[in-house]
């Protein structure tokens, strides 16, 4: 069965991923390093880890499976999630695919050196509500197509 895990310390879409699981019937993970209030659902389900460097990454990589769907920001965390076979949306609606990893890692690498060099870059802008209704989308478009590649693998 399909499963959401969610990198959920800094996610902005949890209640947008809380109303699309419902409609769909999945079970959610949301992993997180500290304790946050989460709706009370059968399908939904907090883990806490320790706290830590990649100490949430890892365990998200440590249990998802092929066709599993993992929403998160975090670019290396999405490459290797893409490694197990999971298919990736970033929080602000953009699919990370085998195509396109390479090429977002190398965007995030060259920030972050130029950053380390005393550029300024600034953070990213909050979300608008156009930005959760494309987030809404492509979340929907990739639980339609995970069903329809799941049922033709099996």
């Amino acid at each position: 069965m399909l499963h959401i895990f969610v990198d959920a310390d800094a996610c902005p879409v949890k209640d947008e991923i809380y109303r699309v699981a419902a409609r769909y019937n999945l079970e959610v993970t949301l992993v997180a390093n500290s304790w946050m209030r989460i709706p009370s659902e059968t399908w939904l389900k907090l883990e806490v880890v320790e706290d830590g460097p990649d100490v949430a990454d890892d365990w998200i990589v440590e249990h998802v499976e092929p066709f599993d769907l993992v929403i998160t920001g975090d670019i290396p965390l999405a490459s290797r999630c893409l490694k197990e076979g999971a298919r990736v949306l970033g929080n602000t609606g953009r699919p990370f695919t085998e195509d396109n990893i390479a090429g977002v890692l190398a965007m995030r690498d060259l920030l972050t050196d130029y950053r380390d060099a005393g550029g300024k870059t600034g953070g990213p802008p909050p979300l608008k509500k156009h930005d959760r209704s494309l987030f809404l989308q492509q979340l929907d478009q990739m639980i339609i197509a995970i069903r329809r590649e799941r049922g033709s693998a099996s």
